[in-house]
């Protein structure tokens, strides 16, 4: 059966670095498809971390199997410095530019935040060639690249694309898609999470993380083509039977960590809901019913992949693997300690952690191959 019957999407969320899960994801399936195939997702939609992800795929379309091995050495190698300033220095400038321009100017400087990204911006541009994302378009490889980010000045999500010839740029409620260039830049915006990473200029305009506004984070992979849908989420996993009871006052990395998981898993996984939803109501219509009043309306197959464990609690096991410096700074929040793992969860780019999560997410996938094969068509 061929690999592209039907137009597939990729929808990569957002998470910071439990983004490594959907690399074992990725892994699991570049181990379903033949060696040597290209990219069998020609629709690629990313946000935030997912984003990079995403990005890392299209320029290297033309062989999928050797774009997940790029992504796999990076992610399991990686460390806070290679996405943040971790020394002393660049902590306290950064709280002093905020206090002291707030108190002297009453107004914000450009580019303050917590944390400097500035070497996550060297990263970028070390492990992706954004020549090739074009080149992989142009060779067939790749059908469209979409990377979103939220606009602080409107407060629009912005899906930045870039396919090809014949996509139109769409807008709907508080959504828009907007033909584009994809470079570094669009990259930073979309992971550049509010507070916690500074804004990021794209065409005179500053942007911030993609999923904080993104209320359909399916639906650019729709705008842009795909029939159906593959769904990597990087979700707490915090079902009935996962959950924890937290007595006493919340801490405030409690209370972040709440903040974080609405803004990166509730959205998506709301979404994924909705449309499953709609697709049982369409199936319930029948299609000479459909064609009589020229309803424009199809099934959208969408297959989900979320972690079998809860992240938070992964987490917990490599607070202390943080550099010291942050692990200072933190500390008041009660983010060194469990339970205020899940805000940490999005900052712990260490090896011990991403390692964890990619093989959590290779064994979840291999779990589920026959499915994939399936939905795939291979």
């Amino acid at each position: 059966m061929s690999l592209y019957k039907k137009k597939t999407g990729l929808i990569l969320s957002g998470g910071g670095a439990r983004a490594a899960y959907q690399v074992g994801v990725l892994m699991a399936i570049a181990d379903m498809v033949p060696r040597g195939t290209r990219n069998p997702f020609p629709v690629i939609c990313g946000t935030s971390a997912g984003a990079i992800n995403a990005a890392a795929l299209s320029a290297n379309a033309h062989n999928y199997r050797m774009a997940v091995k790029g992504l796999e050495r990076v992610w399991s190698n990686i460390t806070p410095e290679q996405v943040y300033r971790t020394d002393v220095y660049a902590f306290v400038r950064s709280l002093l530019r905020w206090a002291i321009s707030g108190l002297v100017s009453g107004s914000t400087p450009v580019n303050s935040a917590l944390l400097d990204s500035t070497p996550l911006h060297k990263l970028i541009n070390l492990v992706i060639n954004f020549e090739r994302i074009q080149q992989s378009l142009d060779q067939g490889d790749l059908e469209a690249l979409s990377i979103s980010a939220t606009s602080y000045a409107n407060g629009e999500s912005i899906a930045f694309f870039q396919g090809r010839d014949g996509l139109d740029p769409w807008q709907r409620a508080r959504r828009i898609g907007r033909p584009a260039r994809i470079q570094a830049e669009h990259l930073l915006a979309s992971s550049a999470i509010p507070i916690l990473f500074p804004a990021i200029a794209v065409e005179g305009r500053y942007y911030g993380d993609g999923a904080v506004r993104q209320l359909a984070p399916v639906s650019p992979a729709l705008h842009l083509g795909a029939e159906r849908v593959l769904v990597i989420g990087v979700s707490g996993n915090t079902s009935a039977g996962h959950q924890r009871e937290v007595s006493g006052y919340p801490s405030l990395a409690q209370v972040l960590g709440h903040i974080l998981n609405s803004v990166f898993v509730d959205t998506l996984e709301g979404d994924v809901e909705r449309l499953e939803r709609i697709n049982k109501t369409i199936s319930a219509i029948p299609a000479s019913e459909r064609e009589k009043h020229g309803v424009q309306l199809r099934e959208v197959e969408v297959l989900k992949i979320y972690p079998s464990q809860p992240i938070d609690e992964i987490a917990a096991g490599h607070i202390q693997e943080l550099p010291k410096t942050l692990r200072f700074f933190l500390r008041g929040s009660g983010a060194t300690r469990s339970p205020g793992a899940a805000a940490v969860s999005y900052l712990l780019f260490e090896p011990g952690f991403t390692r964890s999560l990619i093989s959590l997410g290779f064994r979840d996938a291999k779990e589920r191959e026959e499915e994939i094969r399936a939905f795939l068509g291979v």
